[in-house]
């Protein structure tokens, strides 16, 4: 297999890409090369099959997913209560929003998943660390709320996200930010009163 990191990742891009808009079956190595402007077979020296290809995919869209260290350093500024919680949330939704094709290739993952006894292991572990890590950022950063109201955020964003950017006439802008807040006041509430 080929090292160059740079082109890998432009590879790994270009499938994120072809994943979302074509859906797993379009996910070929030709394709992934078309996208990423490379020469035929240039991907074939880079994995060796498809399912590396989904494992390296998955692996790419939860990397660039992650906020940058200004975000992160941003939730320990200024007191810690509910509006904070909110804003957390609202930037959640936003970089998943600007990053639409990566969530899209991330559901089309998961549902190859249902058929790739290996990926959905994969999948399974990745989402649920994660999942656990921000819980556990959420409580030692001494913002309001628990555990399980983590995991009703969790639910509740991921479902809204899956509306707004797959079937977007649903919900506005304006109503996706309400319902952000809404979801966070009713998930975390008995916390503060």
């Amino acid at each position: 297999m080929r090292r160059n990191v740079e082109r890998r990742a432009a590879l790994v891009d270009a499938a994120i890409e072809v994943l979302a808009a074509e859906g797993a079956r379009g996910l070929t190595f030709r394709a992934v090369d078309a996208g990423a402007g490379v020469p035929v077979g240039t991907a074939s020296n880079y994995f060796a099959n498809r399912d590396d290809l989904f494992m390296q995919v998955g692996g790419r869209i939860y990397e660039r997913l992650q906020p940058d260290a200004d975000t992160l350093a941003g939730v320990i500024e200024g007191p810690r209560d509910l509006a904070k919680v909110t804003e957390l949330m609202h930037g959640i939704v936003g970089r998943i929003a600007d990053f639409r094709t990566g969530y899209l290739a991330l559901l089309e993952l998961r549902l190859e998943a249902t058929r790739r006894p290996e990926l959905r292991a994969v999948l399974t572990e990745r989402v649920r660390e994660d999942v656990e890590a921000n819980i556990t950022y959420h409580l030692d950063s001494g913002l309001p709320g628990d555990a399980t109201s983590g995991r009703l955020l969790y639910l509740a964003l991921n479902w809204l996200i899956v509306e707004h950017l797959t079937l977007p006439g649903v919900f506005s802008d304006d109503d996706v930010h309400e319902l952000v807040a809404v979801a966070v006041e009713r998930a975390v509430h008995h916390e503060e009163r």
